[in-house]
């Protein structure tokens, strides 16, 4: 099947762009974040693509007064992969790796926002991690700190984004668990376990992040730390592996209760201290949602409201366990600035006394 997208240089088989290989678990993202500089009207959305499932799916969220406003949207993608609109979300690449823009209407929920670069994105190592024989995952992330300008609209009170707000967007793309889970065990022995932290910063004139996935003996298998100052082109970063982030637990729950990073070793490395603002369920962008997970099929077309009382919220429930912590961020040089600490726990982690 012809799309738009055979019209452009794109191909990578000699197959039409309609078709992505033979991984039924093949996958497109496009995620946003954003924040005031005080950490206040936190934004999120996140647009899904999954040719082998035919679905596409657009999740939208905005914290007011305590209450996380989610939007989610799922439909049949009739093999078009360069549509990104799934009723009332839509994004759309002004300029590519540089400026995009995310408009919403529809349930009560509406926004108009457009997101730019500090600087070229770059490019995280390839995440490649199996659970016995199985691929769990295999995807290729770009990840971008930029600044926003907009208006997010909950049920008729409008909020203009403040001067200065700042987040992070982020491609990925590849192989990792989307739709309907697979039922069947892994095999005798074999235990799911999976640690995640992942520390977009947004500084003055610069933007650090991190990430590590580690086993459950605190081992790396996946990690990094880039310092990207701003305008800097693909080959203007700082990037080191020896970073190390120690950050304890909010008693009874698997959220972190701030940190501290450590980039680069030496007499002078850059430490970071996170202390936490706002946190954000990640499971309004779909993540972990028992009926928003990415991939699911709802129909030709599913829209639904979500409204998410952060309060209430039951930290042991599984959906509850992945978060981002809107934190202010001080640095051992002597700036202040804003970042997001992401965090993802399930089974065993021996550094945090997780067996």
């Amino acid at each position: 099947m012809l799309t738009k997208g055979d019209d452009f240089p794109l191909h990578q088989t000699p197959e039409p762009v309609a078709y992505a290989g033979t991984d039924r678990n093949f996958y497109d993202r496009y995620f946003f974040n954003g924040y005031a500089p005080d950490g206040s009207d936190f934004f999120a959305a996140a647009f899904g693509v999954y040719p082998h499932l035919n679905v596409v799916d657009a999740h939208f969220c905005f914290i007011r007064n305590g209450v996380q406003h989610c939007l989610h949207a799922s439909r049949e993608m009739a093999m078009e992969r360069l549509d990104l609109t799934c009723g009332p979300i839509a994004i759309r690449i002004e300029e590519p790796l540089q400026r995009l823009r995310i408009s919403v209407e529809g349930e009560g929920i509406k926004a108009e926002i457009e997101f730019t670069g500090r600087a070229f994105p770059i490019e995280e190592p390839r995440f490649t991690h199996r659970i016995g024989p199985r691929t769990f995952m295999d995807y290729t992330r770009m990840t971008q700190n930029g600044h926003y300008v907009g208006w997010v609209e909950i049920d008729g009170v409008v909020t203009d984004l403040k001067p200065g707000t700042v987040g992070t967007r982020d491609r990925s793309w590849g192989v990792r668990p989307v739709g309907t889970s697979d039922t069947q065990p892994h095999g005798h022995g074999v235990a799911a376990q999976f640690f995640w932290q992942w520390t977009p910063i947004n500084l003055p004139t610069r933007s650090v992040f991190f990430h590590i996935n580690a086993d459950a003996h605190g081992a790396p298998w996946n990690t990094r730390a880039v310092i990207a100052p701003d305008g800097a082109g693909h080959d203007g970063f700082t990037e080191t592996p020896s970073a190390k982030l120690d950050a304890p637990l909010v008693p009874g729950t698997l959220w972190p209760a701030g940190g501290t990073l450590t980039v680069g070793g030496g007499d002078d490395p850059l430490t970071l201290t996170f202390a936490p603002l706002v946190r954000f369920q990640m499971r309004g962008l779909g993540y972990t949602s028992p009926t928003w997970n990415h991939g699911l099929y709802h129909g030709a077309l599913a829209v639904e409201r979500e409204d998410i009382v952060l309060a209430d919220v039951d930290p042991k429930r599984m959906d509850n366990l992945h978060v981002q912590i809107v934190s202010r961020v001080t640095t051992s040089d002597g700036e202040t600035g804003t970042g997001v600490f992401e965090q993802l726990i399930f089974g065993a982690y021996a550094p945090l006394g997780l067996g």
